[in-house]
C-alpha cells in the first residue's frame, strides 16, 4: 500500500505541478478528515506520512493525569512505559495508529484526497493567473460542454461560453483560440479561467498587443464601444505631440488595425481620437458623418447633434448602430436633429412631415413614428432592414403597434 500511494503521489507532482509537500499536506488533512473516528476519540489529532516511505501514522496529544482519565487524557503510569520523565500535566504526542491504517486511510479519505488535489491545483492556477487579467491568453480547444468550448492553457483549464463568443465562430478541438481573461474563479466547480472574446477588453487587449505605441504608454485607449461581431469605435488620444494616436493604430497601409479586424472576425473597427470638448469628441465618434453643429445639456447629460439630410444617414447608421455605438463611447446620449435650413421650412417643420411620411406609409401612430425617426428610422425601408429586437427596445416604443406594423410591411 505504501509503495502504491509512493507512485500516486509521484504521478501527480509530475502530471499536475503540485509540490510533494503540497501532495502529503493535502492526503494528511483528507485522511485525519475522513478517519478521525477509527483513530482515536481524542479532540487534537494528527496524522503524518512520511514523504520517503510513505509510512501514514497518528497521533493524539494528551494531558498525563494521575486519576481516571478522560478522552483528552493518559494516565501518569501508562505514560511513562513510553515516556519515563512524564509527570502529571504534561501534554504528550501519543502514537494512536491502528491496525492497518494505511489501507483504511486509503478507503476512506480517496474522496476528500482528490478534493484537496483539486483545491491545491486551483491554488497553483490562482498564483500564476491572477495578474493576467485583461491580458490575452492563447490556448487550445480541448472539449464542447453544453454550448461552451473547454480550453487548456499550459496545466490549466478555461471556459469559454456562448455568450463570451464572437457569433458565427466555429472551433474543433485541437485547434488554437485566444481570449482574453477577465476572472479566475477558484470557486467553480470547473475551470478557473474564465475568458472572453465578445468583451470590449479583448478588443483593447488586441490594440495592446499589435500597437507598440498602447503598450508603451503612449497612445492611450479612452474608450471603447463594441456590438460583438459587427462593429466597434475606439477613442484614443496621444500623450506625445509628436505622435499621432490614429495614425499609430492604424499602422502602416491599415496593416496593425488589419491583423485586429482578422482576429475578430472581421469586425469592423472605428478609430477616432479622444478630445476633452464633449462637442468635439462627439464629433469624432460620429465619423465618417459631418455634424454642423452640437448643443449641449448638462442637466440630461444629453447632446442634441444637428445634421444636414445629406449627413444623416452617415449620422444614424445603418439600424442607427453608428449613433448607439457613439453614445456608448462617449457616454452621453445622443439626439439627432436633421436640420434643413435654407430651403424653405423649419426643422419642427421637416420633422414634422418626416413623422406623417412614416405614420402614413408604415400604418403606425404618431407617437411611434416620433420615436423611429428620432432614432433615424425614416422610412419603411429602413423598418424591414432593421432588427426587430432592436426597434423593439427603443425607449417609449409601443411594442404592440410595431408588431402590427412590421407584419404589415412583410405581409406587402
Amino acid at each position: 500500500m505504501n509503495n502504491e500511494l509512493l507512485s500516486i503521489l509521484e504521478y501527480i507532482e509530475q502530471e499536475r505541478g503540485i509540490n510533494r509537500d503540497q501532495l502529503v499536506g493535502a492526503l494528511e488533512a483528507a485522511i485525519l478528515s475522513a478517519s478521525k473516528k477509527s483513530i482515536h476519540p481524542a479532540s487534537d489529532i494528527t496524522v503524518k506520512m512520511d514523504p520517503k516511505t510513505g509510512d501514514i501514522r497518528a497521533w493524539a496529544k494528551l494531558e498525563v493525569v494521575d486519576g481516571l482519565p478522560t478522552v483528552d487524557q493518559l494516565i501518569i503510569a501508562r505514560a511513562q512505559e513510553r515516556f519515563p520523565d512524564a509527570k502529571v500535566g504534561d501534554i504528550v504526542d501519543w502514537e494512536v495508529t491502528p491496525r492497518n491504517f494505511g489501507r483504511i486511510a486509503a478507503q476512506s479519505a480517496k474522496q476528500a484526497i482528490m478534493q484537496q488535489l483539486r483545491k491545491a491545483e486551483k491554488e497553483i492556477v490562482y498564483t500564476e493567473f491572477a495578474d493576467r487579467i485583461g491580458h490575452i491568453l492563447s490556448g487550445t480547444v480541448k472539449r464542447f460542454e453544453a454550448g461552451s468550448l473547454i480550453i487548456t492553457f499550459g496545466k490549466a483549464e478555461g471556459i469559454l461560453t456562448s455568450k463570451e463568443k464572437i457569433p458565427g465562430e466555429q472551433y474543433l478541438p485541437g485547434e488554437n483560440i485566444h481570449a482574453v481573461l477577465i476572472k479566475v474563479d477558484t470557486e467553480a466547480a470547473g475551470p478557473s479561467l474564465i475568458v472572453s472574446r465578445s468583451h470590449p477588453d479583448f478588443v483593447r487587449a488586441l490594440f495592446e498587443r499589435e500597437v507598440s505605441e498602447i503598450h508603451d504608454g503612449t497612445v492611450e485607449i479612452m474608450g471603447i464601444s463594441r456590438e460583438v461581431g459587427s462593429r466597434s469605435k475606439v477613442a484614443v488620444r496621444s500623450n506625445d505631440d509628436r505622435i499621432d494616436p490614429v495614425g499609430a493604430c492604424v499602422g502602416v497601409r491599415g496593416n496593425r488595425v488589419k491583423e485586429i479586424t482578422k482576429e475578430l472576425g472581421n469586425e469592423r473597427i472605428d478609430i477616432v481620437p479622444w478630445s476633452g470638448d464633449i462637442r468635439q469628441y462627439a464629433a469624432n465618434a460620429l465619423q465618417p458623418a459631418t455634424i454642423q453643429s452640437v448643443d449641449v445639456n448638462e442637466a440630461k447629460h444629453e447632446l442634441v447633434v444637428h445634421v444636414t439630410p445629406e449627413q444623416s444617414k452617415l449620422a444614424f447608421g445603418k439600424r442607427a448602430q453608428n449613433v448607439r455605438l457613439s453614445s456608448k463611447l462617449i457616454g452621453w446620449n445622443i439626439n439627432i436633429q436633421i436640420d434643413d435650413t435654407g430651403k424653405g421650412a423649419s426643422l419642427e417643420d421637416k420633422i414634422q412631415q418626416a413623422v406623417n411620411q412614416l405614420a402614413a406609409s408604415a400604418g403606425v401612430d404618431k407617437i411611434t413614428a416620433e420615436v423611429l425617426v428620432s432614432n433615424g428610422y425614416l422610412s419603411c425601408d429602413d423598418l424591414k432592414e432593421a432588427d426587430v429586437d432592436d426597434l423593439l427596445n427603443l425607449p417609449g416604443i409601443d411594442a404592440d403597434a410595431l408588431e402590427a406594423a412590421l407584419q404589415g410591411l412583410n405581409d406587402d
